[in-house]
């Protein structure tokens, strides 16, 4: 099959001019990913979902890549970042449901949306998630801070510097490069860094209760803690049990995560999306 072909867009949001890609025919995808990623580490630059004839999109959110960052000292909450989902969503087959499918942050913010409008929504697909319905810690919250001053004083240098601890030694390595790597692509690293300090201060909805009411056909992809303690495995265990329609994966002991197969990922997201069940909602 020849590939389809990628077609650049921009659509407005409430903070500026969000910038990503389309690609293919069929049913949406929509594609977030996480904070200090932009659009390409959902599927890792894998074409298997467009080949199989879905129609992905796929754009930076506020501040990163090549999208534009929200104002100074504020907008990167999740409903701010939710709301810009619903953009891009109302711009692309507006009249059609579509699948959302994202990454930690990403995963996040398309929950939030699901949560405010579920009725464009044809199913989820979660990766990684984080949010377990508690406040952040003080611990936690000072890491972040740390990544964010590294990035503001030193660039990704300064930024690598602060992310380079006690990482396990059999992931090192490739950790290190992906986040060189990505943060490389932004185009505003400044923006980067206020949302490293206020996303984690956010949350997507208030209890994981309410992950009940999310009624839904749901992938949640785990990953093992070894190579991915950053997206505990029992965290995503917890939205499998909450979300009513919900269907648990992960890579194998000591395989690379599943998350960070591009590939694999987009087939399991193809084969979740062409489920009897899945394809009926998504039709209706």
């Amino acid at each position: 099959m020849s590939a389809a072909t990628v077609e650049p867009f921009e659509t407005p949001g409430a903070a500026g001019v969000l910038r990503g890609e389309a690609e293919g025919e069929g049913t949406p995808i929509a594609l977030l990913h996480g904070l200090t990623a932009a659009r390409r580490y959902v599927v890792h630059g894998s074409r298997v979902l467009p080949r199989q004839g879905f129609r992905t999109l796929a754009y930076d959110a506020r501040g990163h890549g090549e999208s534009d960052p929200a104002a100074a000292g504020h907008g990167y909450a999740y409903p701010e970042l939710a709301a810009d989902l619903g953009a891009v969503m109302r711009s692309h087959g507006p009249d059609r449901r579509a699948v959302l499918a994202g990454h930690s942050m990403g995963a996040h913010t398309l929950t939030a949306h699901a949560l405010a409008e579920p009725d464009g929504v044809g199913a989820i697909v979660v990766v990684g998630p984080v949010w377990i319905g508690t406040p952040a810690s003080e611990e936690s919250l000072a890491r972040w801070d740390a990544l964010a001053d590294g990035l503001e004083r030193g660039g990704v240098d300064g930024f690598i510097r602060a992310y380079d601890h006690h990482l396990d030694p059999r992931w090192r390595d490739p950790l290190l490069r992906i986040a060189r790597e990505r943060l490389s692509l932004h185009r505003h690293p400044g923006a980067v860094a206020e949302a490293l300090r206020q996303v984690p201060r956010s949350s997507p909805f208030d209890d994981l209760a309410e992950l009940e009411l999310l009624d839904v056909p749901a992938l949640v992809v785990a990953s093992q803690d070894e190579a991915d303690p950053g997206h505990p495995h029992a965290v995503a265990e917890a939205w499998a049990e909450r979300l009513p329609e919900a269907t648990l994966i992960s890579e194998g002991e000591g395989e690379s995560p599943l998350a960070w197969q591009g590939g694999r990922l987009s087939r399991a997201i193809a084969e979740f999306c062409e489920r009897p069940d899945v394809a009926a909602r998504l039709a209706a």
